[in-house]
């Protein structure tokens, strides 16, 4: 059998992607600010998870790093941007991965284990269910946010107890009910890990994240999040207690078998970090009202308290047609779909940012108003 015909069931799988709708394809853009240029298009920039908007600022290219940290990679700027990590989050300690992935991967993998029981929202990101199975440990899917079903299978058998949420839900943009699962996990002496990568720097007080927002920062016991959404620079670190820290340096395979992120990256998020996320923040707060009560007026159903609003539409191809509209009249606002969200709940997830000015919200007002009334 020649080379080509060994793929056959790669061509089958593809033909089913798209009869099902849910076909992806690269789009190449260029993005400055509120806006991103496809194809000579210039579109108002709705997908975007640079949620503070932070102006950038020019980065020094010296040398790069090419070895992991445990070896020559471990550069200096680190150690300054580690410890204001851990101040942040109120804890001993951080450690900076590649990406949020990475985090949650090494992180969760490298402290629960085999013969250990895991809770986890049924709407936690990919990364987090990826690394549930890695750990070995028995996994419980708690129904989304629903705190008698995990009261209920929290009485599981297990050496050590996890519950695993995110703190600002990805797709949907809701809180995690983190007041309530602080108490159950004190009740039955369970261990709090949130994935706060969409509400870290944009929620609480100084953009300490939703912990923060819910007071209680204190009782969540390893925080996981990214660099590359509120602060808009790159990576993902943890922050916990320093034995935690020390045994993912030890035993996360994310962290130890992989090149280190050079360190104009780290410098670049240091100055982010310290810049005044504070103004940033404000101005986020005021797009979001803007547009979320604009889209309300036009007649959606706008559930979301935060910079992420779902438009939800349902059918995957309504969906995809629905963004084209949009896409077509100047607003870039990508369809989500199976499987980043289950089957027929795809929807429009609209990012709000700092980029985005008064009249450019007005002006993609107007274009989902149309889109209302054609779908």
């Amino acid at each position: 059998m020649s080379s080509k015909h060994k793929f056959n069931f790669i061509d089958s799988e593809i033909r089913e992607i798209k009869k099902n709708n849910i076909y992806r394809k690269l789009q190449y853009g260029k993005i400055q600010g509120s806006h991103i240029t496809i194809n000579d298009k210039k579109l108002l920039n709705l997908c975007s998870n640079d949620y503070l908007g932070i102006p950038t600022s020019e980065i020094q290219i010296k040398q790069l790093q090419s070895s992991s940290r445990l070896v020559s990679g471990n550069d200096e700027s680190y150690r300054k941007l580690e410890k204001n990590l851990a101040r942040h989050k109120s804890h001993q300690n951080s450690l900076i991965y590649p990406t949020g992935y990475m985090a949650n991967l090494g992180a969760i993998s490298s402290i629960a284990k085999k013969g250990d029981v895991i809770l986890s929202d049924e709407l936690n990101h990919a990364s987090i269910i990826e690394s549930c199975k890695l750990s070995d440990a028995k996994i419980l899917i708690y129904k989304h946010n629903d705190m008698e079903d995990l009261r209920k299978k929290i009485k599981a058998q297990g050496k050590n107890k996890f519950i695993i949420t995110e703190g600002v839900f990805s797709m949907d943009g809701d809180f995690s009910s983190l007041k309530q699962i602080t108490e159950i996990a004190e009740k039955n002496n369970a261990i709090t890990i949130v994935d706060d990568a969409h509400g870290d720097f944009v929620v609480g007080n100084d953009g300490k994240g939703t912990p923060n927002y819910f007071k209680v920062s204190k009782k969540i016991d390893l925080y996981i999040s990214s660099l590359s959404k509120g602060l808009g620079s790159f990576g993902g670190y943890v922050a916990s207690q320093n034995n935690i820290i020390d045994l993912c340096i030890n035993k996360s395979k994310s962290f130890i078998y992989t090149s280190a992120l050079p360190s104009f990256l780290i410098n670049y998020t240091t100055k982010r970090f310290e810049s005044n996320r504070e103004k940033q923040k404000i101005k986020l707060e005021k797009n979001v009202k803007q547009l979320s009560t604009g889209l309300k007026q036009i007649g959606f159903e706008i559930n979301s308290k935060t910079h992420i609003i779902p438009i939800i539409i349902g059918n995957e191809k309504t969906a995809m047609v629905f963004g084209k509209f949009l896409k077509d009249n100047g607003v870039f606002a990508q369809p989500i779909r199976y499987p980043t969200v289950p089957k027929n709940q795809a929807r429009l997830r609209i990012s709000v940012t700092a980029w985005l000015k008064y009249a450019e919200i007005e002006k993609g007002l107007e274009v989902f108003e149309k889109a209302y009334r054609k779908f």
